[in-house]
């Protein structure tokens, strides 16, 4: 009996002992995750400790979170979301009502900002073996032109065909490229939008106007070879415009009114509803223009070179879960143009829709997949200029239509601590084709057109370990040009019909980057690659006229290869307030695609689109930043780059290139910007764009002189919703060249402009 009492004494005690453990079992702790002006913060990671209870989850649509069943009374919570500073608190409570959280997080310096376009994945800055300048939306804000091609001028390097801009220029001239890769239609780097190509898949060029600026969170421009990861057209780079997702009702206006009558609105808004969430934008800009040719002689025949566009972009998004989401976009596109004489016009009209899916899974594994599909429709008239400019004759209607339908996906898969995985595959097809009605000549109608399906397969290996990391990545594209032809239908007798042959080609584009930290404020980089660029059906199959200046196109182009390499150096110091990145590069291109010059008389000068033997670029970039403090700001970039031609096959009697600059390449260029940006009681910025001189041509026959000019904004706000500004570009009225078709044409004088932006919430 004693035994049984001792027994029952012990069990009677460990019962007391665990009493209060029991009593503080099953505890809740919840909250919501902010920014720091109030809005929530979606798929922010969350990790709660409790003794050794650990588990992690995503926010949820409305930035909340929950841990039931937590084993005891406190802990730690650590909290983290792409460009903010992670946060990291202990918690307590009673164990008898919820342990509720309010967390707030603050945007992180720059070295935690995040870049996409590099490795296609979220990458840090700091991590990023490569040249890759970032825009955020109060950046573009900040700059004072009006257009967003002009804003990415403030990258060196970056240029378009003959200088020009897409305020004024002739659809076809507004082709990009990076590194001195030579400027035609045709871009030379990959321009997209929310992860979808935006460059046109027939020409290659860019409707810059489709972009809504004040929709735009961030733009990011990676220069380099880029084919390992997105294929043709990334010969030198990407340029990548991405858009934000609403997490709550909000709006941002900017409008304007300009001299030569130009006025300008471009509008965003959007909002979430449960778990779905929309945006809506749209942009409509014109303007009166001005004349293109120089007093000294200009014609009757010469008008002022004048556009208007319209935009419209919507998006409606639907959560997966806690950590997913469907969505489908469109976008409808309509712009019209004079060129710069009395019967010179073009107009585009562009529809597009896209579905996408982004998925992410409980082992961070992650999925993503687009499609997209689009139809244009482009109209020209190309005319012969007389002598004396006082007349013009008519000699070409040209129709264009085009068709495109694509699909990309991508699975990332992290392994261990060191590795990341990615994979995957994209697919494009373009029919297209030039129409035209000949109205001088022995020919009355001359058409031609193809198809180009390419299709892609990439993997990528992010390698981290201590102060290392490595980037692996390769691609091989295999694309097709089928279906082409060109029927020639003469005044008299019958019509000729050409059918090109099936033509096949096959590309492996590897790349190779390290970057070396050696400590929190230098890091060394280096990067190999291969690049290539298949020529577009615009090049192989369009015939076009620009003033006094007929191309022919080439049905047997090969695509341009290019083999390229840099190393760089990153600083930063003072605190994150200074940080310069520098970087040397080379790259030869095997089978350029150049506008070659067959024939040259007073009124016209023939051309047509050949491959070249070998193109050299190399030179250096060198950026950089001081944040003096939380409202000045200086930017400052400086690229040098010698592009030659090396090697020329020519034809018996032609002009030997070799040794020449390659067109439209400025060897210097270097740009800055000052700003002070307090808006409650004044914002300031002031830029200007030095650029050296280069030639028009293939035979450096027509050189295009160096010019400087400077921009300048200044404004405030009357409330925390409203802001009012004024902005000059091109302060100094310097008339600078553009283009030599042999007239020089100018660019455009002094431009100002009043305005007004609304948002909501404040900025």
């Amino acid at each position: 009996m004693p035994r049984t009492r001792s027994i029952f004494n012990c069990l009677l005690s460990c019962l007391l002992i665990a009493v209060p453990s029991l009593a503080t079992a099953n505890v809740t702790v919840d909250g919501v995750v902010r920014d720091s002006s109030g809005n929530i913060l979606k798929s922010a990671s969350v990790t709660l400790k409790s003794g050794s209870f650990s588990v992690s989850i995503r926010t949820d649509p409305d930035g909340r979170f929950s841990f039931a069943d937590v084993p005891q009374t406190e802990g730690t919570i650590d909290v983290a979301a792409q460009g903010f500073r992670a946060v990291h608190q202990s918690w307590q409570g009673d164990g008898n009502v919820a342990v509720h959280l309010e967390i707030v997080l603050h945007p992180g310096p720059a070295k935690e900002v995040m870049t996409v376009s590099a490795a296609r994945i979220g990458v840090p800055l700091s991590d990023t073996p490569g040249s890759t300048i970032l825009f955020s939306a109060a950046d573009v804000t900040a700059i004072p032109a009006l257009r967003i091609d002009d804003v990415l001028r403030q990258v060196p390097g970056f240029s378009l065909f003959r200088r020009s801009g897409s305020r004024t220029a002739n659809a076809s001239a507004q082709g990009v490229s990076l590194r001195g890769l030579g400027g035609s239609a045709a871009s030379r780097a990959l321009v997209m939008l929310d992860g979808i190509p935006l460059v046109d898949p027939f020409g290659g060029w860019v409707y810059w106007d489709r972009i809504p600026r004040v929709a735009l969170s961030s733009v990011e421009v990676f220069r380099g070879g880029s084919s390992n990861l997105y294929g043709s057209s990334a010969l030198g780079g990407v340029v990548q415009f991405l858009t934000p997702e609403p997490n709550a009702p909000a709006f941002t206006l900017e409008t304007s009114y300009g001299n030569e009558n130009t006025p300008d609105l471009s509008l965003w808004t959007g909002s979430r509803l449960g778990r779905w969430d929309y945006s809506l934008a749209t942009e409509m800009f014109r303007t009166d223009g001005y004349i293109l040719v120089p007093d000294s002689v200009r014609g009757s025949v010469d008008t002022p070179a004048n556009s208007k566009d319209v935009t419209v972009y919507a998006r409606v998004g639907h959560e997966l879960g806690n950590n997913g989401r469907i969505f489908a976009r469109g976008n409808f596109y309509t712009e019209s143009r004079n060129n710069g004489t009395q019967l010179q016009t073009n107009d585009t009209r562009i529809g597009e829709g896209a579905l996408g899916v982004d998925k992410q899974f409980s082992n961070n594994d992650s999925l993503m997949v687009r499609l997209y599909g689009d139809v244009e429709s482009y109209n020209q008239t190309f005319t012969a200029v007389a002598p004396g400019r006082n007349s013009e004759t008519l000699t070409d209607l040209q129709h264009v239509p085009e068709q495109v339908v694509g699909a990309a996906g991508q699975w990332v898969h992290p392994v261990g601590g060191s590795h990341t995985l990615l994979g995957g595959a994209d697919f494009s097809e373009v029919i297209g084709a030039s129409n035209e009605i000949l109205l001088t000549g022995p020919n009355r109608n001359r058409n031609g057109g193809g198809r180009q399906r390419t299709l892609g397969f990439f993997g990528e290996d992010i390698f981290r370990h201590a102060k290392w990391t490595v980037i692996l990545a390769a691609r091989v594209d295999d694309w097709r040009n089928f279906n082409g032809s060109l029927v020639t239908v003469p005044l008299a007798g019958s019509p000729a019909k050409t059918t090109y042959p099936s033509r096949t080609d096959v590309a492996l584009s590897p790349r190779l980057s390290v970057l070396w930290a050696v400590n929190e404020h230098v890091s060394l980089t280096g990067s190999v690659y291969r690049a290539f660029r298949a020529p577009t059906l615009n090049e192989l199959y369009r015939t076009f006229r620009v003033g006094n200046v007929l191309t022919f196109n080439n049905a047997g182009l090969s695509a341009e290869r290019l083999t390229g390499a840099e190393a760089g150096v990153n600083l930063s110091g003072w605190n994150g307030r200074l940080s310069m990145r520098d970087t040397f590069f080379w790259s030869d291109i095997v089978d350029p695609v150049a506008n070659v010059t067959l024939s040259t008389t007073p009124t016209l000068i023939t051309r047509q689109k050949l491959n070249l033997g070998r193109t050299r670029s190399r030179g250096v970039e060198l950026d950089g930043a001081v944040r003096v403090n939380r409202d000045i700001q200086i930017l400052a970039g400086y690229s040098y780059t010698a592009a030659t031609v090396v090697s020329y096959p020519g034809t018996p009697g032609s002009i030997d290139l070799v040794g020449l600059d390659v067109a439209q390449v400025p060897r210097n260029v270097f740009t800055w910007q000052a700003r002070y940006w307090n808006p409650s009681r004044v914002f300031v910025s002031v830029a200007g764009r030095f650029v050296g001189q280069q030639f028009d041509d293939d035979q450096n026959q027509l050189p295009l002189a160096r010019f400087y000019t400077m921009d300048l904004e200044i404004g405030r706000s009357i409330t925390p919703h409203f802001e009012v500004f004024g902005a000059v570009e091109n302060v100094f009225n310097q008339r600078y060249q553009v283009a030599r078709t042999p007239v020089t044409n100018l660019g455009p004088p002094i431009l100002f402009r009043i305005g007004l932006r609304l948002s909501y919430p404040a900025r």
